[in-house]
């Protein structure tokens, strides 16, 4: 067994709720989804063309977020676009402005000082028997080359980077089970969650656990309709989650010290 673990930073972050229509809400940490977009980026795969590769069936992924996060709203000042115009005869267009300007509501995510701190997250890829080829790949090219596409924290203009790019071999992880109380560092799914504890003289680290519903798999390549879902319990802080699991997690073992993750797909 190998996981794959990589860190990607920036000064702003916007990941859409595609549900929301008026107004562009974020979610705090990249969907599923959105890290396949990343990996495949760095992999320099084409458009809608690694959809059944990175499927949950294949490859596993988990998050973890680095620095405390906030949200704030932000007015992006649009074109008004109601008619093109006719550019061949003149140069009237709402193109041009004349048709005034629309003001659109968009969240962006932030580290709490942005002068001193970027968004910034830890993900964890992982293989499961029928995505080894796939992985491999994946973690050559992490490890050997630089990214063939500008990475992006969700819209184009917010860029990321990547660092501290290394594996976990399968000397230092381990499968844990237990029915005690463990503190989770990533993301986990819910289903897999049987209680989340809350310790009132550490009442100031729970403040910040947040649920949420997050695409996690398109039907098929060039497809973007979403076909399944992770409903996700994590925290917007570095402080791990103290929960009682479910099922297993995995502890993963280096020179800075121990973590224990899930993974978004369990």
């Amino acid at each position: 067994m190998e996981i794959l673990s990589f860190k990607i930073n920036g000064k702003m972050g916007h990941f859409r709720k595609y549900y929301a229509n008026n107004t562009a809400f974020s979610f705090s940490i990249p969907p599923r989804t959105t890290i396949m977009g990343i990996v495949a980026a760095a992999m320099g795969w084409s458009r809608d063309s690694y959809y059944e590769d990175l499927a949950s069936e294949n490859i596993q992924i988990g998050i973890r977020v680095l620095n405390p996060l906030k949200k704030s709203f932000h007015r992006l000042n649009f074109l008004s676009i109601k008619s093109t115009g006719d550019m061949a005869k003149n140069w009237s267009s709402d193109f041009r402005g004349e048709g005034g300007r629309i003001q659109t509501p968009f969240e962006v995510i932030t580290a709490w000082d942005l002068s001193k701190a970027d968004v910034a997250y830890q993900v964890f890829v992982k293989a499961t028997d029928k995505g080894k080829t796939v992985f491999e790949s994946i973690k050559s090219h992490f490890l050997e080359q630089e990214p063939v596409y500008n990475i992006t924290l969700g819209t184009a203009n917010f860029t990321a980077r990547l660092s501290v790019i290394e594996t976990f071999s399968d000397s230092q992880i381990e499968v844990k089970n237990s029915n005690q109380y463990v503190q989770i560092h990533s993301a986990v799914p819910v289903e897999l969650v049987e209680d989340l504890k809350f310790n009132k003289e550490e009442f100031q680290n729970y403040n910040f656990v947040e649920e949420d519903m997050l695409p996690g798999d398109f039907i098929a390549n060039g497809n973007r309709e979403v076909r399944k879902m992770n409903r996700l319990l994590f925290s917007i802080t570095p402080h791990p989650i103290r929960v009682k699991l479910k099922g297993s997690y995995y502890v993963l073992k280096n020179d800075t010290g121990e973590l224990n993750i899930q993974f978004m797909d369990a």
